[in-house]
Parts: C-alpha cells; sequence; structure tokens
C-alpha cells in the first residue's frame, strides 16, 4: 500500500509538473486565437487606463519658446566673475579683490531684484504704450487669486462699472477653485500667470526649478481657461538673473506696475483708494490685490480694503473718462 501511494504520488507530481510546463508555454506563446483575445483585452485595459487617468492638462498650449534679452546687470555678473577668475589665475594674491568683486556683483543683483520696474534684469513691461496713453486707457491687475471669497465680490463691482481687469492667478489656487478662474474669463477678464506656488523663496530657485513652477502655473490656468497666459508677474515683485532666462524658455513677458495701493497690508480703504488716484493717469498698470495670505489678512480684519477702495477708483475712472482694459488687449502681441 504504502508504495502503491508513492507511485501514484509521484505520477500526480510528474502530471503537474507538465501541466505547469505547458501553461509557461501557453504564457510565452499562446496560441493564434488566445493571442487575439490577448491583445483585444488589452488594447481594453489600456484605453481605460488613458482614460482614468487623462491629463489633467488637455487644453495646454504652450507659447513658442523666445530669445532671452540679459539685461545691464547680467553683463556685469557675467564680466566681474570672469575678471575675477582670470586675475586669481594670473596673481593669485589678488584673491581678496576677485572675490570682493564678485560679491558686490551678486549685492548689486539682489538690490535691483528688489525693484520691480527696473529692466537691469531683463525685460519688464511696467506702464502701457502711448497708444493706450493716447486712448486714455489703464490696466488694473489683481494678483495672489482666486479667493472664494474676495474675487467672486472684486468681479461683481468690476462688472457693475462696466470695466475689464487683469488677474495674476497663483497656480495652486486655481486648481483648488478652478470655476472662480473660468468665471474670470467668462467675464471678459484676462489670467494671467503668477507662479504656481508663489513661495518667497522664489527668489532663491535655479532656472530648471523657476521653468517648473512657473510652468505647472503656465499649464494648470490654461487647462482651466482653455488658452494660455502670456504674461508673467513675479511673485512680490522678487527677480533674480535667473527670471529672464526662464520666462524666455516659456515665452511669457514679465509685467510689474507703476501705481501700487498696498491694499494688502493697509486696512483703510479711503486711503488705499487716495494711494491709486494720487498716481492715477493714461497708461498707469495699477496693482490690488484679489487674494491676501495668512498674517496680512488677519491684519485686513473684517472687509478687505480693496472691497472698498475698488468703487471709489472705478468712480474716478469715471470722472475722467478712463477706461480699464486687459493687458492683453493693450499691449502688443
Amino acid at each position: 500500500a504504502l508504495l502503491l501511494e508513492a507511485g501514484l504520488t509521484r505520477a500526480a507530481a510528474a502530471e503537474g509538473h507538465r501541466t505547469d510546463a505547458r501553461c509557461r508555454i501557453h504564457q510565452r506563446h499562446p496560441p493564434r486565437r488566445a493571442r487575439h483575445l490577448l491583445r483585444v483585452c488589452c488594447c481594453q485595459v489600456n484605453v481605460k487606463s488613458s482614460t482614468s487617468h487623462a491629463s489633467r492638462f488637455t487644453f495646454h498650449q504652450a507659447l513658442p519658446p523666445r530669445a532671452w534679452q540679459p539685461g545691464p546687470l547680467h553683463w556685469l555678473l557675467a564680466g566681474s566673475h570672469a575678471a575675477g577668475v582670470a586675475a586669481i589665475a594670473l596673481q593669485p594674491a589678488l584673491w581678496p579683490w576677485a572675490v570682493g568683486a564678485m560679491f558686490s556683483s551678486h549685492a548689486l543683483n539682489f538690490a535691483f531684484g528688489l525693484a520691480p520696474r527696473s529692466a537691469a534684469l531683463g525685460p519688464v513691461i511696467s506702464k502701457l504704450p502711448m497708444s493706450a496713453v493716447q486712448r486714455g486707457e489703464i490696466a488694473l491687475t489683481f494678483d495672489d487669486g482666486p479667493d472664494a471669497d474676495l474675487t467672486p465680490r472684486v468681479l461683481d463691482l468690476l462688472d457693475e462699472a462696466g470695466t475689464k481687469a487683469t488677474f495674476f492667478c497663483v497656480g495652486a489656487r486655481a486648481r483648488t477653485h478652478p470655476h472662480l478662474v473660468r468665471e474670470i474669463a467668462a467675464r471678459g477678464h484676462a489670467v494671467e500667470n503668477h507662479g504656481f506656488d508663489h513661495s518667497r523663496a522664489m527668489g532663491f530657485y535655479g532656472v530648471g526649478r523657476l521653468v517648473r513652477d512657473i510652468g505647472d502655473a503656465q499649464k494648470a490656468l490654461a487647462d482651466i481657461t482653455g488658452s494660455a497666459p502670456k504674461f508673467f508677474r513675479a511673485p512680490f515683485g522678487i527677480r533674480t538673473p535667473l527670471t529672464e532666462p526662464a520666462l524666455a524658455r516659456l515665452g511669457l513677458r514679465c509685467v510689474a506696475w507703476n501705481v501700487r495701493s498696498l491694499d494688502s497690508l493697509d486696512s483703510r480703504a479711503d486711503r488705499v483708494a487716495a494711494r491709486v488716484v494720487r498716481h492715477l493717469a493714461p497708461g498707469a498698470i495699477v496693482l490690488m490685490h484679489d487674494g491676501i495670505e495668512g498674517r496680512r489678512r488677519r491684519a485686513t480684519a473684517g472687509a478687505p480694503s480693496v472691497i472698498g477702495a475698488l468703487p471709489l477708483v472705478l468712480a474716478t475712472l469715471r470722472e475722467r473718462a478712463w477706461r480699464s482694459v486687459t493687458l492683453r488687449s493693450a499691449l502688443p502681441a
């Protein structure tokens, strides 16, 4: 009985091995009919997979890259480093002076990086062209949105005045409130790029990270509106020598302002409006905010000053027969 049981066990094991071998052969070389069914099933799975994981950037329309235009400080930075390296190579004893000259050029770059309207770090638009001045046009611009509370109220005030504006939107906030971004565009305003994360560390980014951050915002906003932004405004207005090369790679142009409301810092609507009106003139680019973050929002507790100041600014435009237009309509393509 034991011998018979052992023989049956060996026979079953041998049959199992043969079955496994046949299965492995069929897996590697399935019959023609099986191969056809396998291809059909795989295609169906791939279609379902690509549908379920469709790119969130379906409507991204990339702008063509442009040649980057170095500013005076780009040449100064390159020249000081080249001269410093050459001086150290020829006269090593001069290294303290060479390093000091290189450090001074970086300090100068930093100082001009805090001047949003300066073209020292590359081209920047801080006022409308003469053709817009002659037409009595100004550009109201709003940063840091969209915001679930502020943006709809700003849009309603603009609608009541029949005025168009430009909204520099933060990519991450646009992803959170895509309906507000679509509403901005639907009401005839322009949606432009204000970076993806609105990080305070953006001034320390390299070119690659700048391209990723600004490019992610570009994709997110293009996906939501169906149209790619054409202009970029640096968070906090801070630029570096690497900002212009990054923007050139993305085909964007940098926009600053020449009238600042300080509405994110000043809780008094009357002071904010007076500050804007005092400097208002045809060709002006006015900086206001439809998004106020954290600490600044607490400082302007209650109704943010932009809500009280904007009607006063719009009334001034009406009295002087000036009109606010989008940057896209005022600036040449």
